[in-house]
């Protein structure tokens, strides 16, 4: 629901807090294909936090954080890319 009153109010920008942590795969598929339309047809911009290595890989900027520094920053990654770099965060 929160999802469909942003796409309708259109805010500036649109903060999304694990917006798929509790979905299924073709539900978190979905949203994210929404999220992405928004910034891709609407020029909307969205800044989402997310563990999800394969929803952190359809945004066209990645900021890791540790401790909330930031601590390195991706352009288009693949989700092996944000996976690798969550790993290595980790160790």
């Amino acid at each position: 629901m929160a999802i469909a009153r942003a796409m309708v109010t259109r805010p500036a920008v649109l903060f999304a807090d694990e917006p798929t942590g509790a979905l299924d795969s073709g539900s978190a598929r979905t949203v994210l294909g929404l999220l992405r339309e928004m910034v891709d047809s609407a020029g909307q911009t969205i800044v989402m936090v997310t563990h999800d290595p394969v929803a952190a890989a359809r945004a066209d900027a990645v900021v890791f954080l540790s401790d909330g520094r930031i601590v390195d920053r991706a352009i288009r990654p693949s989700a092996r890319e944000v996976a690798d770099r969550l790993a290595r965060l980790e160790g």
